[in-house]
C-alpha cells in the first residue's frame, strides 16, 4: 500500500477491513511518501498483518529508496521460520519465530544460559519453503573469552539487549493501556542501562565542535518550544551546549540566550503577524546589522490565539564594507557595493574575498563572516512541499558575539554582554513540573516559567 498523506476515514475501521481482507494469506507492506503520513498508524497496520512499513523521502533519490525497498523483499526465501532451544537450557529468549525470511537477509536471536559452565546447546530450526519444508538441526556454540574481548567487551550481551529492546518497541506499536506503559518501561530501564539512543532516550553531546548547532537542527520533526522548555529546565547539565550555541533564534521564533556567568538560560518568544520585520543585532561600532522577516504558516489557524510564525528572510548587513547579505528558503543573495551574485541551496559553495567569508553546505547551512566581527550560522529547515499546513524557513545562530561592541542592541544583540537577573518568589505555575516566579531584568519585573 502507497499514501502520502492521512486516514480519510476511522483508522479502527481501515485496520478491521485490511485485516479481514488479508486473512493471514498475504503480508502487508506500507510505504508512507513524504512527512504528511501518519507513518505510526501504517507501521502498527503492516506489523499486524506479518509486513512491514517503510517511509520514503520526497528527495532526488526516491527512485533509489523504493528500488532498495523492493530488493529487500522481493525474494523470500522462507516462510514460517521458527527457531526452537531446550526450555531448561536458556533464558531470556528474544524473538524466536519469523514469519518471513528474505534472501540476503539474516536472522539473530539471543538468549542467555541457565547454566554458565555450559558450552554448546542444539537448536531446532523449521520453515516452510516454496517446493518443500525446512529442517535443520544445528548446534550453537557459546562464545568463548577471547572472542568476546576482540568485539569490544560484552558484544553478546549488548546485542541481547539491542534485540529485545528492538522487540519490546514493535510489540508497543501495537499495545493499548497498560499493556504499552509496561512495554515502554521495560524498553526504556534497558536502554538506560546498556546506553542506547531510542525513541524513548536521548544523547547529549558535549564535545561539539563548529557545526554543532548544524548537526543538532537535523531532527527537525521535533517541536523547538518543547526543546527550549527542557533545555532550560535543566541548564546544569547542559550549560556547555548553551555556551557553544551562545545566541540564536530559531522556530517559532524562539530566543536562547546563555548566562554563563548564572550557569542558565532565558528563553522567551516574540508573537507578531506575518509580514513584520524585527532588528534583531545593531552596532554602529562594527556596522552589522541584522533583520529578520516573519512568515506564518500557509493557512490560519482560527482555533489558536496566537499564530505560530518563523524567519522566512534574514538580511545581514555591515556599512563599514558596503556588503549585504539577504537569504531566503529559496535563495541567497550577496551584494558587495553594486555588484550582485546569486546562490539557491541546492549550491555547495565557499566564497573568500576581503573582508568576507561565505561558506554555503547544500541544501542545510550557511556560515558566514564579515570583517573582523561576529559570526554567523544560518540554518535552512525544509518541510515536505505539499504539507497542508507548514512551509520552509529559517534559523539564525549569532557565534563569537564578543567581538560586537558594547553598543550592541536589538532582539538579540542588547544580550551580547554580561547580563544580570534575580528569581524571586518561586511558586507553583499551570504546570506542576514547571515553576513560575518573578525576574528582574534590565529593570524590568517580568513573570517567568522554569
Amino acid at each position: 500500500m502507497l499514501t502520502d498523506g492521512q486516514p480519510n476515514v476511522g483508522k479502527f475501521d481501515i485496520q478491521a477491513h485490511v485485516k479481514k481482507a488479508i486473512e493471514g494469506k498475504y503480508p502487508l507492506y506500507n510505504l508512507g511518501f513524504g512527512y504528511g503520513v501518519d507513518y505510526n498508524f501504517l507501521e502498527k497496520m503492516a506489523l499486524e498483518n506479518k509486513g512491514l512499513a517503510r517511509r520514503i523521502y520526497p528527495d532526488s533519490d526516491a527512485s533509489l529508496q523504493l528500488q532498495g525497498f523492493y530488493d529487500e523483499v522481493s525474494n523470500p526465501m522462507l516462510t514460517d521460520v521458527e527457531l526452537n532451544y531446550p526450555e531448561n537450557e536458556i533464558s531470556d529468549l528474544t524473538k524466536n519465530s519469523f514469519k518471513h525470511f528474505y534472501d540476503g537477509s539474516e536472522i539473530v536471536v539471543a538468549g542467555r544460559f541457565i547454566d554458565n559452565n555450559q558450552n554448546s546447546l542444539t537448536v531446532d530450526v523449521r520453515g516452510e519453503g516454496v517446493s518443500m519444508d525446512f529442517f535443520d538441526l544445528s548446534t550453537v556454540h557459546k562464545v568463548s573469552e577471547c572472542s568476546k574481548l576482540y568485539i569490544f567487551g560484552e558484544y553478546i550481551e549488548r546485542l541481547w539487549a539491542y534485540l529485545t529492546i528492538e522487540q519490546l518497541l514493535e510489540e508497543r506499536i501495537a499495545a493499548t493501556g497498560e499493556k504499552k506503559e509496561n512495554l515502554t518501561a521495560e524498553a526504556l530501564d534497558l536502554s538506560l542501562k546498556y546506553k542506547f539512543v531510542t525513541p524513548l532516550t536521548s544523547m547529549v553531546r558535549m564535545d561539539l565542535k563548529f557545526a554543532s548547532p548544524l548537526e543538532l537542527h537535523k531532527a527537525r520533526d521535533y517541536d523547538v518550544a518543547s526543546l527550549a522548555t527542557l533545555i532550560c529546565s535543566d541548564t546544569h547539565r547542559k550549560i556547555n551546549w548553551f555556551k557553544l550555541r551562545e545566541r540564536d533564534i530559531d522556530g517559532d521564533p524562539h530566543f536562547i540566550i546563555s548566562v554563563p556567568q548564572k550557569k542558565d538560560a532565558i528563553c522567551f518568544n516574540i508573537n507578531e503577524n506575518p509580514g513584520a520585520v524585527l532588528n534583531l543585532i545593531n552596532d554602529p561600532v562594527t556596522g552589522i546589522t541584522v533583520n529578520g522577516e516573519l512568515i506564518g504558516d500557509k493557512r490560519v489557524n482560527s482555533d489558536a490565539k496566537i499564530q505560530n510564525t518563523y524567519f522566512g528572510k534574514l538580511g545581514i548587513a555591515n556599512k563599514h564594507l558596503d556588503l549585504r547579505l539577504t537569504v531566503t528558503p529559496e535563495k541567497i543573495t550577496i551584494q558587495n557595493g553594486n555588484e550582485k551574485t546569486g546562490f539557491t541551496w541546492l549550491d555547495s559553495v565557499t566564497l573568500q574575498q576581503e573582508g568576507l567569508t561565505l561558506i554555503i553546505n547544500r541544501e542545510k547551512s550557511l556560515v558566514l563572516k564579515m570583517g573582523s566581527g561576529a559570526s554567523f550560522v544560518i540554518v535552512l529547515h525544509q518541510v515536505w512541499k505539499k504539507h497542508p499546513l507548514h512551509q520552509d524557513f529559517l534559523g539564525l545562530y549569532a557565534l563569537e558575539s564578543e567581538k560586537l561592541s558594547e553598543q550592541t542592541h536589538g532582539l538579540l544583540g542588547q544580550f551580547f554582554h554580561p547580563l544580570d537577573f534575580t528569581i524571586l518568589e518561586i511558586h507553583p505555575g499551570s504546570d506542576p513540573k514547571k515553576p513560575d516566579a518573578t525576574m528582574i531584568v534590565k529593570n524590568n519585573e517580568l513573570t517567568v516559567t522554569r
